[in-house]
């Protein structure tokens, strides 16, 4: 599964219409959103990179006003890690990736007053990014990336979801178009005031369900940490790999 996960990943970033290459790295690049995780470099399988390389790939991170990032599993591609550590980069974690199948995915717990949709109108799709953009940190409204992000789950064959309670928008989120049948679920976030109340449990499950109502084989995800991993856990999600994030400072 996890060889699996990893060549999901890379397809999905050669599907990306502004990703370009450099050396033995395909980079997904996102012009409408400077965040982070949503520009990156992935690997070629069993990469040796050579100094040269990885100047290149700094370089072309840093036209493009981007922080130099990889995320890949190092299993995939052994030889790069040394290298990106030989050339400045710091590990910023080593986040457990989990997934899913559909005759594993449990039922949360019901939170009152919730309801889950998948966003149609202009209105509905900046909605779901605005909380999108808060929950991760950001301040004002929605980058034009967040937006076509969803845009792009939905209309791709993936799904994306709002939840709402009462009426107020409460979490974001989508899973995107499946490779071999694998989709990711990823950019989930919930506004502030709800938390800690099931509402990320319930639409992770809807998310995970969705998708699999429309023929994914497996979802998989990579969890922000501790507490999050156990609240994927509690609706099926289990371990089967670990996934290296790594960049390089600014300074």
């Amino acid at each position: 599964m996890d060889t699996a996960i990893q060549q999901y990943a890379r397809t999905n970033t050669l599907r990306s219409p502004d990703r370009y290459r450099v050396g033995p790295f395909t980079v997904r690049h996102n012009p409408g959103w400077e965040l982070k995780f949503a520009n990156y470099a992935i690997p070629d399988r069993d990469a040796e990179p050579t100094e040269r390389d990885v100047a290149e790939l700094v370089a072309a991170f840093r036209e493009r006003g981007r922080l130099p990032r990889l995320e890949f599993l190092p299993a995939w591609a052994p030889a790069v890690e040394p290298a990106l550590l030989a050339a400045g980069f710091t590990v910023e974690n080593r986040a457990p990736v989990m997934s899913c199948a559909p005759d594993g995915l449990l039922v949360p717990k019901p939170v009152d007053g919730l309801r889950v949709a998948e966003p149609v109108t202009d209105a509905e799709f900046t909605s779901a990014a605005a909380v999108q953009h808060t929950g991760f940190g950001g301040e004002g409204g929605p980058d034009d990336g967040e937006i076509a992000w969803l845009r792009a789950a939905t209309e791709g064959g993936g799904v994306s979801g709002v939840a709402t309670v009462g009426g107020t928008p409460a979490g974001a989120g989508g899973c995107s178009a499946p490779v071999d049948g694998i989709g990711e679920l990823a950019g989930l976030a919930v506004a502030e005031g709800f938390r800690r109340r099931g509402v990320g449990a319930a639409l992770s499950a809807w998310l995970t369900r969705t998708a699999f109502d429309r023929g994914f084989e497996a979802v998989w995800l990579e969890p922000g940490g501790p507490e999050v991993e156990r609240i994927y856990a509690r609706i099926g999600y289990r371990r089967v790999g670990e996934k290296l994030n790594i960049s390089l400072d600014p300074a």
